[in-house]
């Protein structure tokens, strides 16, 4: 009789937290219908802390009836940052009356258009800058350069608005590199010469010509390198810097022999631009200078985008560098974490054992911040062929982790199929902990695993 009550009260305990999770969901939809903007904008902030987009059809109904500039704002906001459309309706009309809307409502609107590079949206941004508001230039200008890339012809037509805004209208002195930029954005080469006058000007302002040699790098015309090869051999540092971060899209002889060059520059931000540029061509021919600094140079964010530009190239010379960087345990942990996440990027398969190891060590040595900095690469890596190890250390991080292990654990689960572990993840949607709860459903269901009622 004492077995079957106790049997009795976990069925009534797991039937007790599957409604309460089921209530919580309701609660946030119930949030969504009849809250405060501030009930609201908690909900957002918390939708993007679990990084979830569930409730995104109730928010585009919500937003459509509503002119409260905060609930607006942070729908606009969240829906931006995902670059998720849906809004583009709501806002283009909060452009086009403005008059009934708050400012701030306007711009969130642009910055939104512009993140979605929503191409129909070109027309209207053009409308409101062609108004001249100042409060809506800077924004309208970079949400010009970006709807603009969403093609060829809507490229041209921003551009040649931008072009004719910068050289025959008066933008403001803090608008010319908004202009500039978005110039750049739109991938027109119709900016082309105006960019190459800009960067050539010598007593031009150096926030401008930086500015412009950004946007012909990412215009990537040929036309553009002289230009910015001129700049390379600068006495001023950041000009210096910024060209050859520049000529990451280019090609050619002198090209290549600039960027090899820029790592002997004993300016920071200039070997950062070469690390930066080589990792933009998948330069082979960098490898042992990427090597050198990051085995040396004595700034740590150079280090840095050494690691990241090896990890790029890929090559198996840059692998082998890698796999050393991570494995030698004299080195930072901030080298064998970015490190160990190269590797798990592009060679997943062959070295999550090894990544294994190190976590297990790193726990046993009572180096947390190591631990959980590899622990996070595990839990966002992506393993074809799971092993013993990976499936194992999986399941122990399912059933006996804290609550951060079992949320990398569902995420490992669902980046590499494992479909295995349907038992444990059916388990975890019980939990007392709602954001594990949550996540553990939305784990059941990216693998197809029916979650009995």
């Amino acid at each position: 009789m004492k077995v079957n009550n106790f049997f009795l009260c976990l069925i009534f305990i797991s039937s007790f937290l599957y409604a309460q999770n089921n209530n919580d969901e309701a609660s946030r939809r119930a949030t969504i219908q009849f809250g405060t903007e501030t009930e609201i904008a908690n909900l957002i902030q918390s939708l993007r802390t679990e990084n979830v987009d569930y409730l995104d059809d109730e928010l585009v109904k919500l937003i459509d009836d509503t002119r409260n500039q905060r609930i607006l704002s942070g729908v606009f906001g969240f829906f931006g940052e995902r670059e998720k459309e849906g809004l583009e309706t709501r806002a283009i009309r909060a452009i086009t009356e403005r008059d009934d809307e708050t400012n701030e409502t306007v711009i969130s609107a642009v910055d939104y258009l512009g993140r979605i590079k929503s191409g129909a949206s070109v027309p209207v941004i053009i409308e409101l800058l062609d108004t001249q508001e100042r409060q809506f230039l800077n924004n309208g200008f970079r949400a010009l350069g970006r709807a603009g890339a969403a093609s060829p012809e809507l490229a041209d037509t921003a551009a040649d608005f931008l072009i004719d805004y910068y050289e025959n209208r008066d933008p403001g002195t803090d608008n010319q590199r908004e202009v500039i930029i978005a110039i750049g954005a739109t991938g027109s080469t119709m900016g082309v010469p105006l960019l190459i006058e800009i960067v050539s000007n010598t007593d031009e302002r150096i926030p401008l010509r930086i500015a412009a040699m950004d946007s012909l790098s990412k215009i990537g015309d040929p036309r553009g390198v002289e230009a910015i090869l001129t700049c390379v051999g600068t006495n001023d540092p950041n000009v210096r810097s910024a060209a050859v971060a520049a000529l990451g899209p280019f090609s050619g002889e002198e090209v290549e022999k600039a960027i090899l060059d820029a790592f002997r520059d004993s300016f920071y931000r200039t070997r950062i631009a070469a690390a930066q540029s080589s990792r933009d061509r998948k330069l082979e021919s960098a490898v042992p200078y990427l090597q050198y600094r990051a085995e040396r140079d004595d700034v740590p964010s150079v280090r840095d985008e050494s690691i990241r530009a090896l990890g790029t190239i890929a090559n198996t010379e840059a692998i082998e560098i890698l796999n050393t960087l991570f494995s030698e345990r004299k080195n930072s942990d901030r080298v064998r974490l970015i490190s160990a996440e190269m590797v798990m990027k592009v060679s997943a398969d062959s070295n999550v054992n090894k990544l294994i190891a190190e976590l297990e060590d790193a726990r046993a040595r009572n180096q947390t911040a190591l631990y959980n900095g590899f622990l996070k690469v595990l839990g966002e890596a992506t393993v074809t062929t799971p092993t013993e190890e990976y499936i194992a250390i999986t399941r122990r991080f399912m059933t006996n982790g804290t609550i951060i292990e079992k949320l990398y654990s569902l995420d490992m689960a669902a980046n590499s199929n494992l479909r295995t572990l349907a038992v444990e993840i059916v388990e975890l949607t019980k939990d007392r902990n709602e954001s594990l709860a949550r996540r553990a459903r939305r784990t059941a269901e990216t693998l197809g695993i029916e979650i009995p009622e």
